[in-house]
This record gives C-alpha cells, sequence and structure tokens, in this order.
C-alpha cells in the first residue's frame, strides 16, 4: 500500500455523518481488574514464550477487498466512544480489511477496569459490501482519538493508530504529514526489516475537564514484545510522554527507539530528473539533532540514488527530529497536499539514553507516495534477550522544534551546478541573533572530507531578513562527500552546523 492511499483512508473513512445515535454497548464483555503495570506483565509473559502471529482471519466478504471497497467502508461518527458524555475526548475506530487485515483488540479502562469493546457491524457502513453477520467480534484494525483543538464546539482528530506499530498526531492548525511508530527492527538492513505491531490498546476514560488522555498498548513480534503508556495532550503542539518497556526474545542488534518515517520527494537541494510544477514536495526537510555534547545540527534531507544510510555518533542525546522548516505556500504551491502545513516531530528522551547514534535512513523513490525516510536512536549496546529495557521519552508534534536556542538556523538549502565538476551550494539562515551584525566580523567556516572548498561567501540577505552562505565545492573525483558549515562571528558560532553528504 502507498502512503498516499494510506493518508486518504485514515482521514477519510469517518467523515459520513450517520442518522443512528447511541453509544457502544459492551454486550457480554466483562471488566477485569486493570492497573498500570498490567500491559508490562502482558508483554513480559509474551516475550517468554514462542512468537504467536496475528489473528487475521476475516470473513470471506471481507478478506480480499480492494482498496476503493475498503475505503467505503466508513465510521459512523455518532457511534463514537463517549459521544453523548460530553468528555473532552472521543474515539472513532477502523475496520479491518485491505492492508489491516490483523485484529486489534480494544478496551476501555474506567474505575480501575478493563471493559473490552466489542465489534458490532451497526458501528459501521459498508457501502456496496455485505456486512458480516451479527454476534461475530472481527475486533478492529485501529483507532482515533478526536479532541476540540481548533474550534470549542467541533471535535477534530488528533491522532491515530493504524497499522503495525504506526501512529500519527497533528497540532492545531496543521493536518497529518509523517509518522511515528512503536518499534523498529533491522530498519535499513539487508537481511529485512521486522515490523512488530500493536495488538491491543487499552484507553483510560478521561474526566470532564481533562487536558490529556492515557492509551495503553501491548506491541508483538518474532523478536520482542513491548509494553507502552501514552499520555497525549492536543494543542499548539501535540505532546505524546511515552513510557516504553521492551521484553526481547532474542539479542535486538539494530532496534530503533523513538523511530519516526517521513516523505521526501524532492526540494531546491535536490531536483535531479524532476519534471514537476512545484518547487518542493517533502512531508519533512530536515532531520535536526541536538547532541549531548552541545551541538546543534541541521542536516537537509535529499532523495538519493541509492540508498544512504547516515550515523550521528552521540552519549545521552537531548534530542532529534524530522523537520518541516519551509513553512511558506510559495515553497510547495500545492493547493491540495498543504505541506507547509504538515507538523514537525521532536523526539526527546527523558534521562539519560548512553551510548548510541540518531540513525537516518533515505530510500530512493520516483514517487511522492512512498515514505522513503527514517529516523531513530540506535544504541550502540545490543538489547539483550531475557531482560527487561525500559526508556522514557516526549515526542512532539508540531510547528517547531519545543526548545528552540537563540543560534542562527538553516532555513534553506540550495544546490546547482557551476560547471561540469563544481558544485554551488547556497545556504540560507534566519534568526534573531542574525539582526545587527558587523559583515566585517561574520565569516562562514566550511569543511569537507574528501573534497575541495573554494570561493566561501556571506552576506546579508534582506529578502528573508538572515543571512547566505554559499561555496562551492569540487565534485571531480565523483565519490560521496561529506560536508559541514557554519556562521561565525570572530571566534563563536552564532548558527547551528550544517552537515550534509553530496552523492554522485
Amino acid at each position: 500500500m502507498n502512503r498516499r492511499d494510506f493518508l486518504q483512508i485514515s482521514v477519510a473513512l469517518p467523515l459520513v455523518a450517520s442518522s443512528a445515535r447511541g453509544l457502544f454497548t459492551p454486550a457480554s464483555a466483562q471488566p477485569v481488574p486493570f492497573e498500570r503495570s498490567s500491559v508490562r506483565q502482558m508483554a513480559r509473559d509474551a516475550a517468554g514464550k514462542p512468537f504467536k502471529a496475528p489473528d487475521s482471519k476475516l470473513p470471506d466478504n471481507l478478506k480480499d477487498l480492494d482498496y476503493d471497497r475498503y475505503r467505503a467502508i466508513r465510521f459512523l461518527p455518532d457511534r463514537a466512544l463517549w459521544r453523548d458524555e460530553k468528555l473532552p475526548f472521543q474515539v472513532q475506530f477502523f475496520h479491518r480489511g485491505f492492508f489491516y487485515a490483523n485484529r486489534v483488540d480494544i478496551y476501555e479502562v474506567a474505575n480501575g477496569l478493563a471493559t473490552k469493546v466489542i465489534y458490532q457491524p451497526e458501528q459501521f457502513s459498508f457501502g456496496d459490501t455485505p456486512p458480516p453477520r451479527p454476534g461475530v467480534d472481527l475486533g478492529f484494525g485501529g483507532f482515533r482519538l478526536h479532541a476540540p483543538i481548533n474550534k470549542p464546539d467541533y471535535y477534530d482528530e488528533v491522532c491515530v493508530f493504524l497499522g503495525a506499530s504506526y501512529f500519527r498526531a497533528i497540532a492545531r492548525g496543521e493536518q497529518y504529514g509523517l509518522s511515528a511508530r512503536g518499534l523498529s527492527i533491522n530498519t535499513g538492513q539487508t537481511k529485512g526489516e521486522e515490523f512488530p505491531q500493536f495488538k491491543a490498546f487499552w484507553i483510560e476514560k478521561p474526566a470532564a475537564n481533562a487536558s490529556s488522555i492515557v492509551v495503553h498498548a501491548l506491541l508483538d513480534g518474532e523478536s520482542a514484545a513491548a509494553a507502552y503508556r501514552f499520555t497525549i495532550r492536543p494543542g499548539e503542539t501535540t505532546v505524546f510522554d511515552v513510557e516504553m518497556a521492551i521484553y526481547p526474545r532474542v539479542n535486538l542488534q539494530h532496534v530503533g527507539l523513538a523511530p519516526m518515517t517521513s516523505m521526501f520527494f524532492f526540494g531546491p537541494n535536490d531536483r535531479i530528473d524532476v519534471d514537476d510544477f512545484r518547487p518542493s514536495v517533502h512531508d519533512s526537510d530536515g532531520v535536526a539533532i541536538f547532541n549531548g555534547r552541545g551541538e546543534e545540527l541541521w542536516r537537509p534531507l535529499h532523495n538519493p540514488r541509492d540508498l544512504q544510510i547516515s550515523t550521528f555518533s552521540d552519549l545521552n542525546p537531548r534530542g532529534f527530529g524530522l523537520m518541516q522548516r519551509q513553512k511558506d505556500f510559495a515553497a510547495y504551491q500545492d493547493i491540495e497536499s498543504a505541506f507547509e502545513r504538515r507538523p514537525s516531530l521532536w523526539a526527546e528522551p527523558i534521562g539519560d539514553w548512553g551510548e548510541g547514534s540518531v540513525q537516518l535512513v533515505e530510500i530512493p523513490t520516483k514517487e511522492e507516495v512512498h515514505d522513503n525516510i527514517a529516523a531513530f536512536w540506535l544504541p550502540k549496546a545490543p538489547l539483550q534477550a531475557k531482560g527487561e529495557h525500559t526508556y522514557t521519552y516526549r515526542l512532539h508534534w508540531g510547528p517547531d522544534n519545543p526548545k528552540p536556542t537563540s543560534l542562527a538556523r538553516f532555513s534553506r538549502t540550495g544546490v546547482g551546478a557551476r560547471g561540469e565538476d563544481t558544485k554551488l551550494f547556497v545556504l540560507d539562515l534566519v534568526g534573531e541573533k542574525l539582526k545587527g551584525l558587523d559583515p566585517k566580523k561574520i565569516r562562514g567556516v566550511v569543511t569537507a572530507e574528501k573534497g575541495k572548498v573554494q570561493n566561501v561567501v556571506t552576506q546579508p540577505n534582506a529578502a528573508i531578513r538572515g543571512w547566505r552562505l554559499s561555496f562551492e565545492l569540487s565534485i571531480k573525483d565523483k565519490i560521496p562527500i561529506e560536508i559541514r558549515a557554519s556562521l561565525m562571528q570572530d571566534n563563536d558560532p552564532i548558527s547551528e552546523v550544517w552537515v550534509y553528504r553530496w552523492t554522485p
């Protein structure tokens, strides 16, 4: 399934009104005690047993749905959980089918008891597909949370959990873009990636005046089981506090923590073989890193000819994220996609994560419908089998890094030919720190491994109320070249560090 189909399904499915009224009824479901540690114990128990593949069996009329028929199966908004209780959140559900055949069980938690939400065909309209017979509990494909994030009298969608361990969220005024995942295993490795799945969710019923909602999740896969507790707070920036416990069945050599995926098709730094009326097409334009050494790095994304993996070694990172810095419609000219409204996603470790690296994976793509970018934290030491490995972090979905500093930031990277064996790089910077500077005291520092840099020029850019740093790079040897650049005032850095890999 391509990325555009995924977005269309997850956004469009519930947008059909219904004259039917009423809440979910638990039917024969019996409440069972539930506490904060319950899901961790389930994950611990699951990891001690051989992996059992998820239930993907469906009735004959549902198991071979194509894209259009699956899209026609729509949840009825008037059947949303807590619809008539005037609570600050509501829950809507996805039907199983198409690429979402695996069963997901969902529970409502209230007063220390968990009650299973029973699937009922009456919760959905089915289009031309005959509904399943009554009394068959199919479970669900996933769910979405709604809250009055933009208007006090309307419940907008704020996040969705659908497919493997993927989830997405938006902040006020935004629309969906990149995704996060619960766990990534062997991403970018030649032996192939493993996709563990959220098998069950427990959603805590919020109080009438709550500004947050808590979701617990059980993940299982061939190599590991894991438990999650998400505390979700929608707003100008939508924040997820994530508490995670991983229980490996085997030693995990290449496990990604706080993984995120996005799309970069082309931009001003990468338009090779592109014939498109739009200047840029991407959900994220770079990865930002605040490392444990106090450096702030900015790495513009690109769409490579071959798979590229970049490693940023670190000790106790302060944060990293896939960012959409360019917020100007003129940079995209796409009325339908509105890339300027796509969120950035910043992962903030809580506590020390030790030694490891931020990994950036860039996959070639010839279409904008594929997520071809991945970023995550890779611990240096493998996660040992039969152990418990706990991590806490905060995800910020919103317009920017939640903790910007005073350093100037690179806002645009332009790359073009300057003769047959030379590339011209033009970097724009913005920020309060650039105002009122003496041009005589400003210098650009550019270094390149295995490459020759010349004609470094710095100058004010009045059009953006910032500065411009440009330089030429010799590419005569036609080999990958790692480049670093920053702006200095005398001997003091006044910008973050721009890092880039040019590839032939």
